[in-house]
């Protein structure tokens, strides 16, 4: 039974994992290049992530070099920074583009924290459903194994510890983000 509630905490720690790597992705006044993890380009007819057709770097604290492979990709990268949610301009020079960071206003970090803890109250609810689907198999579990009412407890009790633990890793990983935003 044991294997099963493994296969819960999986998810559970999957769930996690999707906001870290979603939060990589939200700017905080830093050049970060995983803000350019979602973004594709139309590479001979089929959509490319950027990373595959072009060098990215982090030359200064607030900027980010692009430079593609093939120098007729820059208008199709630009274009595709343009119609992103980024909220960036890029400037090129025929060659490399670069996308400069603004300062965050002090509204713009709050909307982006109520973003973040928006996406982390989702994940929370992530995990809930997780909880209940290991408690449903326990419970169907239990009518087919004849298990006793104490061992049906104790498996639920093992699932709840396991909620509260991800819940918290959840709660972490907003606060730290939170702080990251507001304290640059």
């Amino acid at each position: 039974m044991n294997e099963e509630i493994k296969v819960f905490e999986e998810k559970m720690s999957k769930t996690c994992d999707a906001l870290s790597a979603d939060f990589m992705t939200i700017r905080a006044g830093r050049a970060n290049p995983h803000i350019l993890d979602k973004l594709t380009v139309d590479y001979y007819g089929s959509p490319t992530p950027l990373q595959q057709v072009a060098n990215i770097s982090v030359p200064e604290a607030r900027m980010i070099l692009i430079q593609p492979w093939d120098a007729s990709l820059v208008k199709d990268i630009e274009k595709a920074v343009l119609t992103s949610d980024l909220g960036l301009t890029p400037t090129n020079d025929g060659k490399t583009i670069r996308l400069v960071f603004p300062e965050l206003t002090e509204d713009r970090r709050k909307e982006m924290v109520k973003d973040i803890k928006k996406k982390g109250e989702n994940s929370k609810v992530a995990i809930r459903n997780i909880r209940r689907d290991a408690n449903d198999t326990v419970k169907k579990n239990s009518k087919a194994n004849d298990m006793s009412e104490d061992e049906v407890k104790d498996l639920e009790s093992d699932i709840q510890k396991l909620t509260d633990k991800f819940i918290a890793e959840i709660d972490s990983i907003v606060d730290n983000k939170t702080k990251e935003i507001m304290t640059v």
